[in-house]
């Protein structure tokens, strides 16, 4: 170790040094969850009692940690904390609906029992509806993990202009974020509260610097899977 140092000393450190033992830090947690799952015996059981006495050693000095922070955490109000929690959802824009019911798995996904196999229900077909892109093309339907109804899928929505206060049928460019899940925003699901990106070119909407804005976003202001259209509120 000492001719690691002075080297290190010498020459300073690796350009992703840093970069490479964050990475390593966080990869940690998933192989030490691997190798307890994979462990059997005597040596699970000494393996999982050290794994306890660090969690319970860890659990304890934050507590300590907390303990200290408190005073601080109690001047803030619950006003603060919901602007908070609204611009966590939301990124840097005022959206209409900061508060949004969440939807749960069982709501949006429903379990699909297909072949021979009908114990394994390991596909789900998705119930709300969803924005899938042009280029998309579907896997073969025994590889198939999730299943997007084509009767359910939108490329336009209704967006109105807070400003103008007119509405215009623009077509979808993608999902931004939906807050009930990362999984539905990477599966393009489309629920009430949901930032959308929306193609405004035709507005003829331009930057200070007389550039043409291609997309903005917009927030969903209804239930789609119940209305059978997208209406949303542009964000500016």
């Amino acid at each position: 170790m000492i001719h690691i140092e002075l080297h290190r000393k010498r020459h300073g450190y690796r350009l992703d040094h840093h970069e490479r033992k964050r990475k390593k830090e966080s990869r940690e947690a998933h192989e030490r969850s691997h190798k307890a799952k994979k462990m059997i015996g005597l040596k699970a059981k000494l393996y999982h009692k050290q794994r306890h006495h660090q969690n319970a050693r860890t659990e304890k000095d934050e507590r300590g940690t907390v303990s200290c922070q408190s005073s601080l955490q109690h001047d803030q109000t619950e006003e603060e904390r919901e602007g908070r929690k609204c611009r966590q959802i939301s990124g840097k824009w005022e959206v209409p609906l900061p508060k949004v019911r969440a939807q749960g798995e069982t709501e949006v996904l429903k379990v699909i029992r297909t072949g021979k196999r009908q114990k394994k229900a390991w596909k789900r077909m998705v119930t709300k509806v969803c924005f899938v892109g042009d280029g998309f093309t579907r896997k073969p339907p025994k590889y198939e993990r999730f299943i997007r109804p084509t009767g359910l899928r939108f490329k336009k929505a209704h967006v109105t202009h807070p400003e103008l206060k007119a509405t215009f049928c623009l077509p979808i460019l993608g999902v931004k974020k939906n807050p009930s899940s990362p999984l539905y925003t990477s599966l393009g699901v489309i629920t009430k509260g949901t930032v959308i990106e929306v193609n405004v070119s035709e507005l003829g909407l331009v930057t200070q610097g007389g550039k043409v804005i291609w997309g903005k976003y917009a927030q969903v202001t209804n239930n789609p899977e119940n209305d059978g259209c997208i209406n949303a509120v542009l964000l500016v």
